[in-house]
C-alpha cells in the first residue's frame, strides 16, 4: 500500500510524508524540510507518528521553504539525506557535520531503494542549481510528486506518465500574478520558464499524464497571494472531469490529508 500526506505547503515551509507497506515492513520518507523541527515534530504527532519512524529525508532544491531546516533535522535523527549534487554545492552540505556516509547523492533517473519504497528522481526546470522531483513507488501504485517548476518538459511529462497519484503545484494564477503589488523582477521570475506553474500551466501538465488510473490529485504550493483553491481546483476539476470540491489542496498549515496512490 501506498500513501502519502503533505505536512505543510506553500512559501512559509513545504514538508511531504510519503509511506509504503509491504507485508510487516513499513518505509517512510520525508520529501524536503522547510518547517522547523519541533513545528514538524508537533505536526508528525499529529498523525501518531515520530520522528524516529521515519526512515530519510529527501531534499529537492536549495531554496529555503524547502531545504531551511534540513540540517537540523538530519542532526538530530542521523537518518540518511538525499539530494542532487548541484544542491549539495548550494547548500555547503559538506559543511553540515553529518555522520560519515548520511549524507548521499541523488541522480536523474537513478533509482533509490528505501526499504519498501521505490525513489525516482527526476529533474526539473526550475531556478535552483539542480532540483529534483520525486516519484516514488512501492512496486504496485505510483505517486508523482511535483512542486517547484516553470514549466512541463517532456522528461517531466514521460517521469509522471502512469501514476495512480499526484502532488502537483498550482502556484498562481496568471491575471492575479499580473496584477500582484509583486515588483515586476519578482513577478517575471514566478511566470517564467524556470519559476512556477500557472494554474493552466499545471492544468495542461495534468491532461498530458491523466490516464483512467490515475485515482487522486492534491493542488499544491498555491501562492497566498496570487492564487485561490477555488481557481486551483476548477482548473484540476475541468481536466478530470470532476467537481471542484473533489480535488484536495494542500494548506501552509494543516497540509492534507492522508491519501492513497
Amino acid at each position: 500500500m501506498l500513501r502519502f500526506k503533505n505536512l505543510g505547503s506553500g512559501s512559509a515551509g513545504n514538508a511531504t510524508l510519503v509511506e509504503a507497506r509491504d507485508g510487516l515492513q513499513v518505509s517512510r520518507l520525508l520529501i524536503d524540510c522547510g518547517l522547523r523541527v519541533p513545528e514538524l515534530r508537533r505536526r508528525l504527532q499529529a498523525i501518531d507518528l515520530q520522528l524516529s519512524d521515519l526512515q530519510g529525508l529527501f531534499v529537492t532544491h536549495e531554496h529555503s521553504d524547502h531545504v531551511g531546516h534540513a540540517r537540523r533535522f538530519a542532526q538530530e535523527t542521523g537518518l540518511p539525506l538525499w539530494m542532487s549534487e548541484g544542491t549539495r554545492l548550494a547548500c555547503q552540505a559538506n559543511e553540515w557535520k553529518l555522520a560519515p556516509d548520511q549524507l548521499r547523492v541523488a541522480r536523474d533517473s537513478v533509482t533509490i531503494d528505501l526499504g519498501a519504497l521505490e525513489l525516482s528522481p527526476f529533474t526539473v526546470p526550475h531556478d535552483a542549481r539542480e532540483p529534483l522531483q520525486l516519484r516514488c513507488s512501492d512496486g504496485d501504485r505510483s505517486l508523482g510528486v511535483l512542486t517547484d517548476l516553470g514549466h512541463a518538459s517532456s522528461h517531466v511529462i514521460q517521469s509522471l506518465r502512469g501514476c495512480h497519484a499526484l502532488l502537483l503545484e498550482a502556484n498562481h494564477d496568471r491575471d492575479m500574478l499580473s496584477r500582484s503589488s509583486y515588483p515586476a523582477f519578482l513577478r517575471k521570475r514566478i511566470a517564467g520558464p524556470l519559476g512556477h506553474l500557472s494554474n493552466e500551466d499545471a492544468a495542461a501538465l495534468l491532461h498530458a499524464v491523466c490516464h483512467p488510473a490515475l485515482s487522486c490529485v492534491v493542488a499544491a504550493h498555491l501562492s497566498e497571494r496570487n492564487n485561490s483553491p477555488a481557481l486551483a481546483q476548477a482548473a484540476f476539476s475541468d481536466v478530470l472531469g470532476c467537481s471542484a470540491d473533489a480535488i484536495p489542496v494542500a494548506d501552509p498549515e494543516t497540509g492534507s490529508d492522508w491519501h492513497r496512490a
